[in-house]
């Protein structure tokens, strides 16, 4: 038998909610379950298939409350629990507008005047889902969408650390009987996600890199395909003629948005000599009007940090800085209210990439700022990390700035702006280093990661092909 696990508030710190994982028998059998109804959700035609998740949208429309309430209880925030909610709202959307005419057959002539090609693909049977807790409904969804209208069933582990939200979202799934018969999630930690890649036939895994390498390594194993979204120590540049007030506007939001718990936050900010001074002085003003939800949560913006155990990296992260010569100017602790854990927007300076703020994943509102002297010196800073998920560069001017985003070695690159894959999904990327592998999971490529191709090769003529051997008499 499975033992419970306890779910912890991160606003009063008090283990209020209980989760039972599925013994091993009992999730083979709702795999089993997933694939047999699969069949006919592969046949359903995709208006059939795009009917049944707009049934769904408005279920969740109908009991919005009660799985904002949810998210809240699982996260501490409410404004980015909301918007988590219109993200994944809009993506039904977006997916049911586009994708009949990316899963439209293709025909075409070839090279060879006597053969036709016809193209189509089939989707993999059952797509597993395990997502992290930073963004619980948001990303168990991300993947999910694209994968239920090309055609698979899927199942669903979120993190144990935000489990809550699944109880509404299921009352809501249950209403649609064609969409619950090929979509559930499961409740559980570690151990039910690795069970969970034995039984499906593509897995989609975002969380830590030495986590993402263990799904890598069963998956391939297994010889199924991994899309894997890891870490990130996202820099961003700011060159001499950037606009200061735009730029310290941008990585302030980009940097401490759902307090910094992002793979797309910045974490490192890299701002040209001369402007130097005047950056990180405008970037400490506006970080201390940033006030933290607490005591109620409409007390400000930032909640509190999700994840106990990533409190106490925050903590480390900040006490080796200080301890090889960084100054804080605002914030510098993570601090204990109410029985939560909080840290306010965090700048340092005098940092270097000898210390843990510059070289791993904080996930936390600390904004570490080094100057440079060259451009040249500013990419190789930026380069300078296992990590290559996405980036920022500002500039005068959109060419300049292009020029050094085309140098720095990530998937996505933000133009006088900042985390903007966050809030647009239409750009496609890739991860670069350990950030991840995989196709993209943004644009029309998300879409055709589940799908596997075929081809037709129709012979037009019923006369000898030249390659033939002779007929023999």
């Amino acid at each position: 038998m499975t033992k419970p696990i306890e779910v912890r508030n991160p606003r009063t710190g008090r283990f209020d909610y209980v989760i039972i994982p599925p013994p091993p028998k009992l999730l083979s059998q709702q795999c089993h379950r997933l694939r047999r109804s699969q069949i006919l959700w592969k046949e359903l035609s995709i208006e059939g298939r795009i009917e049944a998740l707009q049934a769904w949208k408005q279920a969740i429309l109908s009991d919005r409350h009660l799985l904002t309430e949810a998210l809240v209880n699982d996260t501490g925030r409410l404004s980015i629990s909301a918007l988590e909610i219109d993200s994944f709202l809009s993506s039904i959307d977006r997916w049911c507008n586009i994708a009949p005419q990316l899963l439209q057959k293709t025909a075409k002539n070839t090279t060879i005047p006597f053969i036709s090609l016809q193209q189509t693909a089939v989707p993999y049977p059952l797509v597993g889902v395990i997502s992290p807790w930073n963004f619980p409904l948001l990303l168990s969804t991300i993947d999910t969408i694209p994968a239920l209208i090309a055609g698979c069933a899927v199942i669903v582990k979120p993190s144990e650390i935000t489990p809550r939200f699944v109880a509404p979202l299921m009352k809501t799934l249950n209403t649609i009987p064609k969409l619950r018969d090929v979509l559930t999630f499961v409740e559980g930690a570690g151990q039910t996600g690795a069970a969970l890649i034995e039984s499906v036939d593509l897995v989609c895994f975002t969380g830590s890199v030495e986590t993402g390498r263990r799904v890598a390594e069963t998956a391939a194993r297994n010889f199924i395909p991994a899309c894997l979204e890891l870490g990130g120590k996202d820099p961003a540049i700011v060159l001499e003629s950037a606009d200061l007030d735009l730029a310290t506007s941008a990585i302030l939001w980009g940097s401490v948005v759902n307090s910094g718990q992002s793979c797309l936050s910045i974490e490192r900010i890299y701002v040209a000599e001369s402007i130097f001074e005047e950056f990180y002085h405008q970037l400490v003003a506006k970080a201390h009007h940033l006030p933290l939800a607490y005591p109620t949560i409409t007390s400000g913006e930032l909640g509190p940090i999700i994840a106990e155990k990533q409190a106490a990296i925050i903590s480390d992260h900040l006490q080796d800085a200080v301890s090889k010569g960084a100054v804080i100017h605002c914030g510098g602790k993570v601090e204990e209210l109410g029985g939560g854990w909080w840290c306010r927007p965090t700048v340092l300076t005098q940092v270097n990439h000898s210390m843990k703020v510059m070289k791993e994943e904080t996930f936390g509102p600390i904004m570490p700022v080094m100057s440079f002297s060259t451009v040249e010196e500013a990419v190789n800073l930026a380069n300078d990390s296992i990590y290559g998920l996405s980036a920022a560069v500002f500039a005068e001017s959109e060419e300049l700035a292009l020029e050094v985003a085309q140098q720095i070695d990530v998937g996505a690159i933000s133009i006088n702006d900042a985390a903007l894959t966050a809030i647009m999904y239409e750009g496609e990327k890739n991860a670069f280093k350990l950030s991840g592998m995989g196709g993209s999971r943004m644009g029309a490529a998300a879409l055709k990661r589940f799908m596997r191709k075929k081809a037709f090769l129709i012979k037009t003529n019923s006369s000898q092909d030249p390659w033939w051997f002779d007929d023999q008499e």
